[in-house]
């Protein structure tokens, strides 16, 4: 009966193998996806999705680049930092409310582009370029009334770019990566200030520990109570994003 039996599942196994090969061994369909319109050529439309894709691609580095997307999130991390907590607040919330502080910054800016460059190109007013154009201007006003005119100027002569006379004149190749580092000084001053409290907390504690003769126990997990307790008692948070706002506000 068991050898019955063996031959019986390795026949069903055969069966089923012969039927897979079979069923592989037909050649698949042909498909083919068109993008587009039919009245345009195949090459217009692989390099518009091309361009399309680059876009979509690089808009990270835009958000981070051209925005207050930066100062904000170095800021946010120097806070998390300097109270110890590890990984308290997790990146995704610091992260999220940097998102939602930029685009509360940037909102009268995006509603410009939108106005005179976007609106303009959907109704077929403007042509691409010319969109382009008319929404880099708002965008140029926002960084350069952030920027630093020594972070200017060291591209400006690196590229050995004739002194313009409006920021309207200045390109992005020039204005964006100067903007970015004067940013970050930024960012690292208001860091630099709100390390400056938690230290002294670091300090004392730790001041107490050495003259108690507990030089074992952490000053770390000791201070970091004390530290959140100063941190909600000056509702930190509140003073944290009050003081981002203001340094945009200028």
């Amino acid at each position: 009966m068991k050898n019955k039996w063996w031959i019986s599942i390795v026949a069903v196994q055969l069966a089923a193998f012969l039927f897979q090969t079979q069923a592989f061994a037909e050649p698949l369909p042909n498909v083919e996806i068109n993008f587009g319109s039919g009245g345009e050529e195949p090459s217009s439309s692989a390099l518009s999705i091309l361009l399309l894709i680059t876009v979509l691609s690089i808009a990270p580095a835009i958000l981070v680049l051209m925005t207050s997307f930066t100062r904000i999130v170095v800021v946010l991390g120097f806070v998390r930092t300097s109270l110890g907590t590890q990984q308290m607040p997790p990146n995704q919330v610091l992260i999220g409310l940097a998102m939602f502080l930029t685009f509360f910054i940037m909102a009268p800016t995006f509603s410009q582009v939108n106005e005179v460059a976007l609106q303009p190109y959907l109704k077929g007013e403007i042509s691409q370029t010319e969109a382009f154009d008319k929404a880099a201007v708002p965008m140029k006003k926002f960084m350069f009334s952030h920027t630093r005119e020594k972070d200017l100027l060291l591209f400006m002569n690196y590229t050995k770019t004739e002194k313009p006379e409006t920021y309207e004149e200045i390109p992005l190749t020039v204005l964006v990566p100067a903007y970015a580092i004067s940013e970050l000084k930024t960012a690292f001053q208001m860091g630099f200030m709100i390390f400056i409290p938690f230290l002294v907390i670091d300090m004392i504690v730790s001041s107490i520990l050495m003259a108690m003769g507990m030089m074992m126990l952490p000053p770390v997990m000791v201070s970091l109570p004390f530290k959140l307790l100063l941190f909600v008692l000056v509702d930190g948070w509140y003073l944290i994003v009050k003081s981002l706002l203001l340094s945009f506000s200028t």
